[in-house]
């Protein structure tokens, strides 16, 4: 019996560690992410525009879908039978140190605009040049002299690529900074800072253009730093014990090509290169309506904007926009069996466009699974009716699409979860390594400055630090033409004599009307705050509606005339709601890298535009104030947050009634010691 068991646990592991083939015999989707195919094309007719005798200078920063117009998707979704959108490409590139934004028309090959941008900021950074880049000091003479000045080994040095921003200052050329580490018997290199070296790398010119030397502090002790487990000694932490998700019935859900079918819901999943996973045409099926209802329209990170907080010359300019200088997609993890993601995942793949336009694989970019947390979906025990006990209880099990960015020294770990209820429960959780410097001090009381972190260990000091997450959430709940209400909960007071109470909060409705009025910083007054479609009602008269219940809140605390702050002044608010419009999509701006925020969130809603009864995008922004401490050291324990889309009178009751729950199974006997 046990040597039965294992084999089937041993089968059902080898079929969920399988990927599935995005681009395998299924009829491709106006929103498919580009093909291998289409990004081979795309590159041809894009070189091909240019002088060939000068081409190599052709760079590729971004190569993606351009979306079809919505108006035109959604008639084509309600007769699926016509002509499809057509399927164009945008790429964005560097030309002869320009900025050349081409939309192609693939079906035809042809180009059906090219651009020249102009304006402040240069596009995402390509993953080779930053390699090249990161060379240049290993053969710099005055580096390698400053290496052998700390008596550090120059075969132990890393460095590493970080954006200049901007501060003031135009400096008309595509530039990032450099710092370099020592890896002294460890992997954990960004523990390894060393100090008191400027760097300064021309990406277009491929040299060091600025260097500067001001020797401070030694590199910190590498003891204790190394996290691989072949190189932890004793004594070890505890163990965990295996586990394994049994699906008997196999798994609920079906993907064809990039729609995924689960339950009650169906989606479609698509990879950005900038952006990682996009969620798309999100519906849920309503029992008793007999057909699927929008909920998303279109939803996926927008930027992260991380700035640290030490003003100190070495470090002031680490203020990263992580999404619009880096790119999620280009930064995306292969994701591991059993590690990342459960033993019944299903995965899938994705591509981009490398520097050089040829389309790059990135092997297990998703995985797709459905959680067996053990949480319980609804319950109630009766004990009110006499001589009788009830009780009635349904497991809750959710689908989880999980993909993580890996920029530096930080893991960002992206989940969309659906539940059969209707909710969307969207997570981030953040690991990897903290930022730090190396320090003078071995001990606290020795302090008497401010060091902008906390003090780990010996010489090394833990960053100060936040993390803004800004997530585009196009709603169409039920409909397109959607509203953004507040329903504030106002205290009243008791005038009369008639109760023994003196007080209650009652619900004031308030309908944003312009998106200055739905602008909001969270945690200033209560409210519930509803996207409602006021165009359908339920039976007892309600607006069908989707709640957003924030998670913990935070928000930027720089000056707002700070230039990271103006580059990312739509932090200000964790809440902005703006109309529709396909060019705007990037919180962050279409060009982040040393960009002056001219082309941001905070600066589209400043047009005040009508938001009543349209089409509307809801932003919301995940805020954390990161203060380090021991336990981040030498690895950090995920730290998660998020927010939720909950169906609000959605429903005429319950979606989750009528659940059928699993059968039960028998599991094996087995004895557990203390």
């Amino acid at each position: 019996m046990a040597m039965a068991w294992a084999t089937k646990l041993f089968f059902i592991f080898l079929l969920s560690i399988f990927t599935i083939d995005p681009i395998s015999s299924h009829k491709q989707h106006p929103l498919d992410p580009l093909s291998p195919e289409e990004l081979n094309l795309t590159q041809t007719i894009v070189k091909d525009s240019f002088p060939s005798s000068n081409n190599t200078t052709l760079t590729f920063h971004y190569v993606g879908l351009d979306e079809p117009d919505k108006p035109f998707l959604l008639s084509w979704l309600s007769k699926p039978t016509n002509k499809p959108p057509p399927r164009r490409a945008l790429a964005i590139t560097r030309f002869n140190k320009q900025t050349h934004e081409f939309i192609i028309d693939l079906a035809n090959r042809s180009i059906i605009s090219n651009h020249v941008y102009a304006g402040y900021g240069y596009p995402t950074l390509g993953i080779d040049e930053q390699t090249e880049a990161i060379q240049l000091p290993l053969t710099y003479d005055p580096f390698i002299g400053s290496i052998r000045k700390r008596g550090l080994n120059l075969s132990a040095i890393v460095c590493s690529s970080f954006t200049v921003g901007w501060f003031g200052r135009v400096r008309n050329r595509r530039v990032v900074k450099l710092q370099c580490f020592h890896m002294n018997d460890t992997v954990n290199l960004y523990l390894l800072p060393i100090e008191g070296i400027q760097i300064i790398v021309d990406l277009e010119e491929m040299k060091i253009v600025e260097y500067n030397d001001s020797f401070k502090v030694p590199v910190p002790n590498s003891e204790g730093t190394d996290y691989r487990l072949s190189k932890q000694k004793p004594p070890f932490g505890p163990r965990i014990n295996r586990a394994a998700i049994m699906q008997p019935d196999g798994p609920g859900f079906h993907i064809d090509g990039h729609t995924i079918r689960w339950v009650n819901w169906v989606f479609h999943l698509s990879f950005d290169a900038r952006v990682g996973p996009m969620i798309s045409l999100a519906s849920i099926y309503d029992s008793e309506k007999h057909k699927y209802r929008s909920v998303l329209y279109r939803g996926h990170i927008s930027e992260l904007f991380v700035p640290y907080q030490d003003p100190t010359e070495d470090y002031y300019f680490k203020t990263f926009f992580d999404c619009g200088e880096f790119g999620f997609g280009l930064s995306a993890a292969s994701l591991v069996p059993l590690a990342d993601c459960p033993n019944n995942a299903v995965f899938m793949d994705g591509y981009y466009a490398g520097q050089n336009g040829i389309p790059v694989k990135v092997s297990n970019v998703f995985c797709i699974f459905e959680r067996h947390a053990g949480d319980i979906m609804w319950r109630h025990t009766e004990f009110g009716i006499p001589d009788v006990s009830i009780t009635e209880a349904r497991p809750e099990v959710s689908l989880v699409v999980r993909m993580v960015a890996t920029i530096g020294n930080y893991d960002h770990i992206l989940d969309w979860e659906f539940k059969p209820s209707g909710s969307i429960n969207i997570q981030v959780g953040l690991s990897g390594i903290l930022g730090v410097k190396a320090a003078t001090y071995t001990h606290s009381d020795q302090i008497n400055e401010d060091v902008y972190g906390t003090l780990l260990a010996d010489n090394t000091i833990g960053l100060h630090h936040d993390h803004f997450l800004t997530y585009r959430l196009d709603v169409d709940i039920d409909g397109v033409d959607n509203s953004f209400i507040k329903h504030n909960l106002i205290t009243k007071t008791v005038t009369d004599n008639t109760t023994a109470r003196k007080s209650y909060w009652t619900v004031v409705s308030e309908t944003a009307k312009t998106e200055s009025e739905a602008k909001i910083r969270l945690g200033l007054k209560p409210a519930e705050l509803v996207i409602v479609n006021p165009n359908k009602k339920t039976k007892p008269g309600n607006s069908y509606g989707y709640r957003l219940i924030p998670g913990p809140e935070a928000h930027s605390l720089l000056l707002e005339d700070d230039y990271p702050q103006i580059r990312g002044a739509f932090t200000k608010y964790n809440v902005w709601v703006t109309p529709y419009n396909k060019s705007e999509k990037w919180a962050g701006g279409r060009y982040v890298d040393q960009s002056h925020g001219q082309d941001t969130l905070a600066v589209w809603s400043l047009r005040n535009r009508e938001i009543d009864n349209k089409d509307i995008v809801l932003w919301y922004v995940i805020g954390i104030h990161h203060v380090p401490c021991q336990e981040d050291f030498p690895v950090m324990p995920t730290l998660s947050s998020g927010f939720e889309l909950r169906p609000t009178n959605f429903f005429e009751r319950s979606a989750v009634l009528k659940v059928i729950p699993p059968k039960p199974v028998i599991w094996p006997n087995y004895s557990a010691s203390p």
